[in-house]
């Protein structure tokens, strides 16, 4: 199979009908375990955190953001979630409902603390592991 250039991929999602285009998404997030708001973070933290991992493994550099409940302000938290994850609506409405859920995953400290601050500053319950 020959490889195909971005100009290619991005000609071939053009002619795709929305609906085309979110099932390929959906395909494209079971094959390689990923979500698209996290497919670029996780892929860019993967590469540099396998050497930091394998230097210093005492250390603790991923963490995931779990929201645990959301308060008394459902709809602040579902818009802060959205912010965070770059979710539609429904999905991060689906998210808060269904909490316990992770809401970030594998990110780094800095990143998990100002999700911490501001899903909490919102009214919902928030753990960091």
């Amino acid at each position: 199979m020959a490889k195909l250039s971005q100009e290619d991929l991005l000609a071939q999602f053009e002619e795709m009908t929305l609906i085309e285009l979110s099932e390929f998404v959906k395909a494209f997030e079971e094959k390689f375990d990923v979500t698209a708001a996290a497919a670029a973070p996780v892929v860019m933290a993967g590469g540099a955190g396998g050497a930091a991992a394998a230097e210093a493994p005492e250390e603790k550099d991923e963490f995931d953001v779990i929201l645990t409940g959301a308060g008394d302000k459902k709809i602040q938290v579902i818009k802060v979630v959205r912010e965070l994850t770059s979710l539609g609506l429904k999905e991060a409405k689906d998210l808060v409902d269904g909490a316990p859920k992770p809401v970030l995953e594998k990110v780094n400290k800095e990143a998990a603390d100002k999700a911490k601050e501001s899903l909490e500053g919102a009214g919902a319950s928030v753990e960091v592991k």
